[in-house]
């Protein structure tokens, strides 16, 4: 299995990387299919779109949920181009590591000088969500 952290620490890379490139001011889905393939180039299964069903009384619901990319079946990114993250898209993204059983996602605010200040972590397990914000150091 895959070393979730190794996974984690490619993400991020990936990110800084692509912005470095590319800098702030282009629309989120430019970002993430540059990001989608920088992380398939360090050899990573990178799904992007990823539809995500709401279950209810034992039916699977396409309700619209969609994970923006999902690297090897463990870790989700969710990308912005927005003046600030927001709870609200703290909350998205929980709302998909729960639905989805993956255990750690990335908030990536792409509209930002740094790429360092747009990267927001996000960790849910069974005691509950837990943020922590990345720093490239």
């Amino acid at each position: 299995m895959a070393d979730i952290e190794e996974i984690a620490k490619d993400v991020v890379d990936a990110a800084i990387k692509v912005h470095k490139a590319l800098g702030p001011g282009l629309l989120e889905s430019a970002y993430q299919q540059c990001h989608a393939y920088e992380l398939r180039q360090r050899g990573r299964k990178v799904l992007t779109e990823v539809t995500l069903p709401l279950t209810y009384a034992d039916q699977k619901i396409d309700v619209g949920y969609r994970i923006d990319t999902l690297v090897d079946d463990l870790v989700i990114v969710e990308n912005k181009t927005v003046e600030s993250l927001l709870p609200i898209h703290q909350a998205q993204l929980l709302t998909y590591l729960k639905l989805s059983g993956c255990k750690i996602g990335f908030l990536l605010n792409w509209n930002v000088r740094l790429m360092k200040d747009g990267i927001r972590r996000v960790v849910y397990n069974l005691s509950g969500p837990t943020l922590y914000p990345v720093r490239k150091k």
